[in-house]
């Protein structure tokens, strides 16, 4: 018997992938919940991220460098706990759906 999307989804431990999507960051645990959409658009968000900091980091000064290292970081840390989030909540909704 082949299991569906849900299944998958439902019978995966939610902890794993937030934890994965936390600690390696960029939606490592959607690809543990095997959902590659999720898992492109966050590399896609990443990737957008860290373009826009080479870009706007050749028109500052050096004084500037570290606050914007410290916002890049920032903001790949807001995309991991957004991912994280969604994660969970995508396992707790599939189990739901699956009762």
């Amino acid at each position: 018997m082949t299991a569906n999307r849900t299944q998958i989804l439902a019978d995966s431990a939610g902890w794993v992938a937030v934890l994965l999507n936390v600690i390696p960051g960029l939606g490592a645990g959607y690809l543990y919940q095997r959902r590659w959409k999720a898992y492109w658009l966050t590399s896609a968000l990443a990737t957008s991220w860290f373009l826009a900091g080479v870009v706007l980091a050749q028109r500052a000064d050096v004084a500037a460098e570290s606050e914007n290292q410290l916002v890049g970081l920032i903001g790949l840390l807001v995309l991991a706990a957004v991912s994280a989030t969604e994660a969970g909540f995508a396992v707790k909704k599939a189990r739901l759906i699956e009762l």
